[in-house]
């Protein structure tokens, strides 16, 4: 199995906090994987290490087989950030965010074209926003804020898309709809990783999970690695919720 993107003994401070230590992990190429574990575990830290947001007191990140310092992340990495980041008083049409994912494929000075708004137009129609195109961001629902950034992390055509916490807040319909988008770039090959909250959906959403808190717990296969010992020691006490998980994927019982 190919290697999207590497880590190695990677860690991250906040002044005396220290948010990551050591991690070393791998993230497969062409699959969907999650980062979990509690709160303040790293999780979204650890994104933003990857593209480099943010900096490391040591270790390395290696996008590709090559280090992301030299990696052209405006084309090559799609990003959506978790909502509650963004400001969304700021004075932007949907069409007009979505169009910044286009801004890496252009040069120096020059705007975006009917080529960009055109792409941008069938990416908003790909998460159902189309008809909001003209609408301001602050205007709109949990739900459709997070499509409208999951449509201008698409319409870079990126290789890899990282997601922090792409369903929080979103209902159910929109919740499927993001994965269901998510397993279409899978299946054309992209690598999807993202933050994840909801330990019920992991074995039916993720081919590859990252436990962390702080520290790395365990990096895999999802069937060999989310099991009730990793939990356990990711989250540092006894759940059930991986025994519940299992039993929402068990075929109901025959009626008598």
């Amino acid at each position: 199995m190919q290697t999207a993107i590497s880590t190695c003994q990677l860690t991250v401070a906040y002044g005396d906090n220290t948010a990551l230590w050591n991690v070393s992990t791998e993230i497969p190429q062409g699959k969907i994987s999650a980062i979990i574990g509690p709160n303040g575990a790293g999780k979204s830290t650890l994104l933003k290490a990857i593209l480099g947001m943010v900096p490391t007191l040591s270790g390395s990140v290696v996008l590709h087989q090559s280090p992301s310092q030299a990696v052209n992340q405006a084309s090559d990495i799609g990003y959506v950030p978790q909502r509650s980041s963004v400001d969304w008083d700021f004075p932007i049409t949907v069409l007009d965010l979505v169009l910044m994912g286009t801004y890496g494929r252009l040069r120096w000075f020059q705007r975006p074209g009917e080529r960009e708004k055109a792409a941008a137009m069938e990416c908003l129609k790909q998460v159902e926003m189309e008809d909001f195109c003209h609408r301001q961001i602050g205007q709109l629902s949990g739900g459709q804020q997070q499509r409208v950034f999951l449509a201008r992390a698409f319409v870079q055509q990126a290789s890899v898309y990282l997601l922090d916490e792409p369903f929080a807040g979103v209902d159910a319909k929109t919740e499927q709809m993001i994965i269901e988008i998510l397993q279409q770039l899978r299946e054309s090959g992209n690598t999807v990783t993202m933050v994840h909250h909801d330990l019920t959906t992991v074995q039916s959403y993720f081919d590859h999970v990252i436990l962390l808190n702080k520290q790395l717990v365990a990096s895999g296969p999802t069937g060999d690695t989310f099991t009730q010992e990793n939990l356990q020691e990711t989250y540092g006490i006894e759940s059930d919720l991986l025994r519940q998980s299992s039993k929402q994927d068990e075929p109901p019982e025959p009626q008598e």
